[in-house]
């Protein structure tokens, strides 16, 4: 397969699945801008998945499968299938770029945590599972960016990527009480005197805590942001950008989260197309800075 129809391919992905990264890509020159679309799209495919409606067993079999392609194109640099868009285009992007693949295998063993509903019983468990699933996304993603510094940049991706990922769980928490899965540590809940169980409506059923819960919560994610977001002085300008407009659209969705918890109780938050466009401009300017 032709790289570029390989490219092509993956930013189609890029720009159909991911809603509010595809801001943040966009910023980047081409070859960065192609490179990500590449640790994007093999993302996708290992979340979509976890998250699909294979029986259990099938999930962890396509897995496995998975990482096996990841081991293969590690040592050898190559695609195990000349065919697959995605293999092809990653493989790509790592010889340009020094992206470390093994950060996919990390956010497999997260992935598989969510197929055998694993559940945390404190915020450490729960920071542990985030680094696999968002964390390990963020290490793959400076990879692209490639900073001088990447010893010293690559624990605040890390950080930047549990930030992101616990807005992801507070933004979700109805829906994945849907899907039997609960992510908010056990030792939260029971302080707070909640269960997240659905109640009419498929509605949270939780006390009046739940809202003292949600900010408790989305408090602890504003640290990570505040400590991850260090991270932008020390990319190039439009990586900067990129960085600025992805953690951006999040981090205003955590201020919305916590300014209004009872609306997750009902319903999945986001942010509007005019809002999102306009994280995306400031980012902009912040990395002209």
């Amino acid at each position: 397969m032709n790289v570029d129809d390989a490219y092509r391919g993956c930013e189609s992905i890029t720009r159909r699945e991911a809603r509010n990264f595809a801001y943040g890509i966009a910023l980047l020159p081409p070859p960065k801008r192609r490179a990500l679309s590449a640790v994007y799209a093999m993302a996708r495919r290992i979340d979509d998945i976890g998250d699909g409606d294979l029986p259990d067993a099938d999930k962890l079999d396509q897995l496995a499968g998975v990482r096996k392609q990841v081991q293969a194109l590690e040592a050898s640099g190559s695609p195990s299938s000349e065919d697959d868009v995605v293999l092809v285009a990653l493989a790509d992007a790592a010889r340009r770029f020094p992206i470390r693949l093994g950060g996919f295998e990390e956010l497999i063993d997260g992935c598989e945590a969510d197929v055998r509903g694993l559940r945390y019983k404190t915020f450490d468990e729960l920071v542990g599972y985030c680094r696999q699933v968002a964390g390990s996304v963020g290490r793959l993603s400076l990879g692209v960016f490639d900073p001088r510094e990447y010893d010293d940049a690559a624990p605040l991706a890390d950080t930047l990527g549990v930030a992101l990922q616990l807005t992801n769980i507070l933004r979700d928490l109805r829906e994945d009480r849907q899907n039997g899965r609960v992510y908010l540590p056990a030792a939260d809940l029971e302080h707070y005197g909640c269960t997240l169980e659905l109640g009419p409506g498929d509605r949270l059923n939780d006390p009046d805590s739940f809202r003292d819960l949600v900010r408790f919560e989305a408090e602890r994610a504003q640290t990570w942001y505040t400590r991850g977001l260090t991270l932008l002085p020390m990319l190039d300008r439009r990586s900067r950008a990129c960085t600025a407009a992805m953690a951006g659209i999040y981090h205003r969705l955590l201020h919305r989260i916590s300014a209004d918890p009872d609306a997750v109780r009902s319903t999945r938050l986001s942010l509007p197309t005019s809002a999102k466009l306009a994280v995306a401009a400031r980012a902009l300017t912040l990395g002209a800075a």
